[in-house]
């Protein structure tokens, strides 16, 4: 399986990279169910997509600040969830690792551990222990770094309602890897570029 070749991002207008997430949450992420939850929340609006244009560190922290905040100010009904889309800079997926520990001390400085969490994905994801290669890591490739904010509280409510939550990964890696080859190019055409 390939993995994606850096892509000149600067270039690329805001509309442009927000309908490629807006594509790769409704093909990739609730077109093959690989998040059960996400359907409900996008069909009422409810997820919003930011594109930060950071090209700096502390620049992007920030975004994720203020995205973190609106989260906290804004009623859950009115907006859910937020993914920060990232397309000017961790383009190398260990660079993007390493701010994720930024994120995260951000959540702790904040004193929202508990309130929020951050899931991650990226063009280049490996999870710890596979190769670049393995189908597995279809599961969190996006076409841009992304920084998914969730509300904990929600995840908990939609969790006591879904049998059987642990399966989800293992289900998430039979699905990708049953993908054809021309699936796998339609689904993540930015991986065959």
């Amino acid at each position: 399986m390939p993995t994606r070749s850096t892509q000149d991002t600067q270039n690329t207008d805001i509309n442009t990279i927000t309908l490629q997430v807006d594509q790769w949450l409704n093909d990739v992420v609730i077109g093959l169910n690989l998040c059960p939850f996400a359907a409900k929340p996008q069909r009422n609006k409810q997820i919003k997509i930011f594109i930060s244009e950071a090209t700096q560190d502390n620049a992007l922290l920030e975004d994720i600040l203020l995205q973190f905040i609106e989260l906290s100010n804004t009623d859950p009904e009115k907006l859910e969830t937020t993914l920060v889309v990232v397309p000017n800079m961790l383009q190398d997926f260990w660079d993007y690792n390493l701010f994720i520990d930024w994120v995260e001390g951000l959540i702790k400085q904040q004193n929202w551990e508990g309130i929020f969490q951050v899931a991650t994905f990226h063009p280049d994801y490996c999870f710890g222990g596979t190769e670049p290669e393995d189908d597995e890591n279809l599961t969190n490739r996006s076409p841009y770094p992304v920084f998914h904010l969730i509300r904990e509280e929600s995840m908990e409510k939609v969790l006591k309602h879904y049998p059987d939550p642990e399966s989800i990964p293992d289900t998430n890696i039979a699905r990708v890897s049953a993908l054809s080859e021309e699936e796998r190019k339609k689904l993540f055409p930015y991986l065959f570029c």
